[in-house]
């Protein structure tokens, strides 16, 4: 059953959080706390999702701008997930493969294939395209 969005209990959220857009380290700091504690939390309403990704891209603005990033591959994006959320290479292997290939793919031997890319991005509450290398 799917439920249904309602705009007051959401505006009773932004009246809450107040997001705005971004522009010191402290309401960075912030914006990373609220946006942690979503990402964590189990069973979001519909209203909670909505200021979720309000935050998370008001957090890809600010870092955008003020932390500008060298390319980096997918391998290395999913080894900084799986070090900075402490899961297991076992863990990981239960998601996507053996632990051969799980190995295979933080050294970079390996792509990570369509289908992998999904359950990453649905376990870590991600983009997919993280995953996948551009123009694959």
């Amino acid at each position: 059953m799917t439920q249904t969005f309602d705009q007051v209990i959401y505006s009773n959220l932004l009246a809450q959080v107040a997001p705005q857009v971004i522009e010191t380290e402290e309401e960075y700091d912030r914006a990373l706390e609220l946006a942690e504690h979503f990402t964590f939390a189990k069973n979001l309403t519909p209203e909670e999702t909505a200021l979720y990704k309000l935050l998370v891209t008001l957090i890809e603005v600010y870092e955008a701008e003020n932390y500008p990033m060298d390319e980096v591959t997918p391998h290395e994006v999913l080894r900084h997930i799986i070090e900075a959320s402490g899961i297991s290479q076992a863990d990981l292997a239960n998601l996507i493969g053996s632990d051969d290939e799980v190995s295979d793919i933080l050294s970079g031997k390996k792509p990570i294939n369509e289908t992998q890319a999904k359950a990453l991005g649905e376990r870590f509450k991600v983009s997919p395209s993280l995953f996948i290398e551009e123009g694959a």
